[in-house]
């Protein structure tokens, strides 16, 4: 099959690879999307270490092969392949935190991933969710990692509530999304980027509020705007600038969701007000994926077009052109998410 190889830090290659292999419970999926995310630049760009040769965790495909334990599903089933896999015997498994899992399965990280042709997926009726045909290929890539992210940061951890004040900085994919859930919980929902571009998705995708904070000070005018601060921030992109000015935008007892991991520039450290954040009785709410059984409750609302991933869709690309989207990353030149959907070109990149 073809993939997108990792060979070292900001160096991915197109390649011949020897298809997966699965054992008597895996499943081999056949992969017809997958999302370019910020986690898979963090590994590109060395911000994370490399642990497999092919990333990409943000998939939906049809099963091409069982083994001979999955009970769950079969030849041609329609589905989508959540990063946070897991074993289901840890304590925060069964606890119902799966996400947390000890032995956690993370396509891209713990095992090949979805820059391919193919994915053998560990423990198939763990870890992959059966997808509606209502729901495209594309559309349903998002629910992978940016969708489900977005939807327990907001929903499961910060506890938005309706008539609340969200302001979100980061509009790229999970910033997005999470504007789109906060909105539809009937927040009034404020984004802020650089990039005038994602800031008109972001009113597409339900931000009553836009701010460009490289024309204004953005905690002055969440201030100015809420009449004193934001119910709750969301840092969508995880460096020490949308981190600090998230806290920052709080009005006293506020929420701060951290979503965005860090860059090499902050090494995973971030100084925070500590001082004001005790006075304030300001909240920090760590989020990471979302337990898969919370997708009895996420899938009905994307079908009843109350969130609509697809609006966030710039453009459909090959394995070949990764990389420029990448490199466009680094730059915080790109607006949406972009989808690969085209696997068998023998373009080469690097």
């Amino acid at each position: 099959m073809k993939a997108l190889v990792i060979e070292g830090i900001k160096n991915a290659i197109v390649q011949e690879v020897a298809d997966p292999t699965i054992d008597e419970n895996g499943v081999i999926v056949k992969v017809k999307a997958n999302g370019v995310c910020r986690s898979d630049w963090h590994y590109w760009a060395g911000d994370i270490p490399i642990t497999q040769k092919i990333l990409g965790h943000e998939f939906t495909g049809v099963v091409e092969e069982v083994g001979k334990n999955v009970k769950n599903y079969k030849k041609g089933d329609r589905v989508i392949v959540p990063f946070s896999g897991s074993d289901g015997t840890c304590p925060y498994c069964l606890q119902g935190h799966s996400n947390l899992c000890h032995s956690s399965f993370i396509p891209g990280s713990t095992y090949n991933g979805g820059y391919a042709e193919y994915v053998g997926v560990p423990l198939g009726d763990r870890n992959i969710i059966p997808l509606a045909d209502e729901i495209s290929f594309l559309d349903g890539a998002a629910l992978g990692c940016r969708l489900m992210t977005a939807f327990h940061g907001v929903v499961d951890r910060a506890k938005v509530e309706p008539g609340e004040w969200v302001v979100v900085y980061g509009c790229g994919g999970v910033g997005l999304n999470a504007i789109n859930i906060a909105a539809s919980i009937g927040a009034t929902v404020i984004g802020v980027d650089i990039n005038p571009k994602n800031l008109e998705l972001a009113k597409q995708m339900g931000a009553h509020v836009v701010i460009n904070s490289k024309e204004v000070d953005p905690v002055h005018a969440v201030k100015e705007i809420t009449g004193g601060g934001a119910n709750v921030s969301i840092d969508a992109l995880g460096i020490a600038d949308t981190c600090l000015n998230g806290i920052n935008s709080l009005a006293k007892r506020g929420r701060h969701l951290q979503v965005g991991v860090t860059t090499q520039v902050e090494g995973g450290k971030i100084a925070l007000p500590i001082d004001q954040m005790v006075m304030q009785e300001i909240q920090f709410i760590g989020t990471l994926g979302m337990p898969n059984h919370r997708f009895d409750s996420l899938l009905p609302l994307v079908l009843q077009g109350k969130i609509t991933p697809g609006k966030m869709v710039t453009a459909e690309i090959s394995l070949s052109e990764v990389t420029k989207i990448f490199e466009e990353m680094s730059n915080f030149n790109t607006s949406g998410t972009y989808i690969v959907t085209e696997f068998d070109k023998s373009t080469v990149t690097a």
